[in-house]
């Protein structure tokens, strides 16, 4: 009977314009490369409950959004990509490479919101068990610079139209957790794009390298 080696969940997370997208399509090449069977998926979303979960959380309205709510929201979407995607596809011993997982919650509602991070942990262990990402890769830039570059994109979403201070608190919950956290690997995503995916590939060249 072959036992499969469960695979690795490898997250990337990040403030506002850090260059996710684009650092993730590198990951992905990568994966590719060394012959590495992957998932990509996202957060919120990843299912077609979840995505659609994602919509009413980003969506611009008149109404405010009570932060419990939206917190439950968070979880709610999480708990079915979890069950329909992230943990079979371990199992199978894929990868799983998820653009924001639950350090964003931290991050988002924790420090944005400035919510207790007790409520998060008791969600956090309902919905996800035991389960963590083996690696975090924080793409980190000064919020001045991540909002002019996603300002640039075009229409902003429901949270890209915090101020300034949200996102602060927000790039700042994102440095603790990373301080308190040996599995984050920073990236300073304020330097070229060359030096950035090659400070990734080492992160990533160093991960395998565990795996083996």
């Amino acid at each position: 009977m072959t036992i499969i080696k469960r695979g690795k969940f490898l997250t990337v997370e990040g403030t506002e314009g850090v260059g996710k997208t684009t650092n993730i399509a590198f990951i992905k090449t990568w994966l590719e490369r060394n012959g590495i069977e992957y998932v990509a998926t996202r957060e919120p979303g990843g299912t077609p409950l979840a995505e659609e979960v994602r919509a009413l959380l980003l969506a611009p309205r008149a109404e405010k959004v009570q932060e419990n709510a939206e917190l439950l929201l968070v979880f709610a979407a999480r708990a079915q990509h979890l069950a329909q995607v992230i943990e079979p596809a371990l199992a199978q011993g894929k990868w799983v490479l998820c653009d924001r997982f639950t350090d964003a919650t931290y991050a988002y509602q924790g420090g944005g919101r400035q919510m207790e991070k007790s409520t998060i942990a008791t969600l956090e262990n309902l919905v996800q068990k035991s389960l963590r990402p083996d690696a975090v890769i924080l793409l980190d830039i000064p919020v001045q610079l991540g909002l002019e570059r996603a300002r640039g994109r075009g229409e902003l979403d429901r949270f890209e139209q915090e101020d300034i201070a949200f996102f602060e608190r927000v790039r700042a919950a994102y440095r603790e957790r990373a301080g308190a956290n040996r599995h984050y690997r920073i990236v300073d995503a304020s330097q070229t794009l060359e030096q950035v995916q090659a400070a990734l590939e080492t992160h990533l060249n160093q991960l395998l390298q565990e795996t083996l």
